[in-house]
């Protein structure tokens, strides 16, 4: 899967947040999930403008870091944001504006958009600023998640800045069942590192308590208690299938520790002309087919804490 290009637009004068959103973006980055692109990425002798032209054509969200500094950039605000948000409104691209300092940008046209971290509320007016840029990637994570790719594969040509379509090829294959248990070894892990990280994100959130904990090399469970809710508790344990006894490739219970021998549902391997997937299957569901590893993880997670009462916008 492509991951989402980023491109950050930003004032110079405020590249002290634009070192911490990178740095907070470490884990999206190494997941494949989202790739980011701001202007320091010229290199020495390149032609800024064009630059800067072909990566917005080709990005797939823009993230302007909004103070009275960016504000007041000609450059940023007259030709960067400007040409995002004409493709924002083909559909093509989504602005996401992040708030780093206050500053009159409701009166802009970002102040029509949902911003972030949460409620618009500034970087700079957090207590804690890591749990603000945390707040930003926990977004981030789901847009990931939910969006595909929009752009064509592009290349940078010339001096001017012109793209050029790349032809993508697919090649057809059969999968035996060693590919299939290292899939499955791998499309377990994915899940086990994604509910760590959510579980390490949502313990940042008001009133929420999250403890993740494994069980062995292929079991975890986990537990998030919702305090603003009397019943908001939920619990899950994942296992990674193996004997006769199990419920697909990784199954999963909605109770803490649970047996490798119950099961809520499970996800299985299967396989097209092209490559390994999951199934998405369990009791009183209807199946989801053709979920990558990532997008299993994502589905499983908002399933189990919209149990806890806990769902995302």
């Amino acid at each position: 899967m492509t991951g989402l290009k980023a491109f950050i637009s930003y004032s110079h004068l405020d590249e002290h947040a634009l070192e911490r959103f990178t740095k907070h973006l470490a884990v999206l980055k190494r997941e494949g999930a989202i790739e980011e692109w701001f202007d320091q990425k010229i290199a020495a002798g390149g032609d800024i403008d064009a630059a800067i032209s072909a990566n917005l054509e080709m990005c797939d969200l823009f993230i302007p870091l909004i103070s009275a500094d960016f504000l007041s950039s000609g450059y940023c605000y007259d030709i960067e944001l400007r040409r995002a948000l004409e493709r924002h409104e083909q559909g093509t691209l989504r602005v996401l504006p992040v708030v780093v300092q206050p500053c009159d940008w409701k009166a802009s046209p970002l102040g029509r958009l949902k911003a972030l971290p949460k409620d618009g509320k500034p970087v700079a007016e957090w207590t804690n600023e890591n749990t603000a840029w945390l707040d930003v990637v926990a977004h981030l994570r789901k847009l990931a998640n939910e969006l595909p790719s929009a752009r064509p594969e592009l290349q940078p040509h010339g001096s001017g800045g012109k793209v050029v379509r790349t032809p993508k090829y697919r090649i057809k294959r059969d999968f035996d069942e060693v590919d299939k248990l290292e899939y499955r070894d791998r499309a377990f892990q994915e899940i086990c590192d994604y509910f760590q990280k959510a579980a390490d994100e949502i313990n940042g959130v008001e009133d929420i308590k999250a403890k993740f904990a494994p069980i062995s090399a292929t079991s975890f469970t986990c537990t998030v208690l919702n305090r603003a809710r009397n019943s908001g508790v939920a619990h899950i344990t994942v296992h990674s299938g193996s004997g006769r006894h199990s419920f697909g490739d990784i199954s999963y219970s909605f109770q803490e520790r649970a047996d490798p021998g119950t099961s809520n549902g499970w996800f299985q391997i299967d396989a097209d002309d092209y490559e390994l997937h999951l199934k998405q299957n369990g009791m009183m569901r209807e199946e989801k087919s053709k979920l990558s590893p990532a997008q299993a993880a994502a589905t499983l997670w908002e399933e189990f804490v919209e149990q806890a009462g806990i769902t995302y916008e």
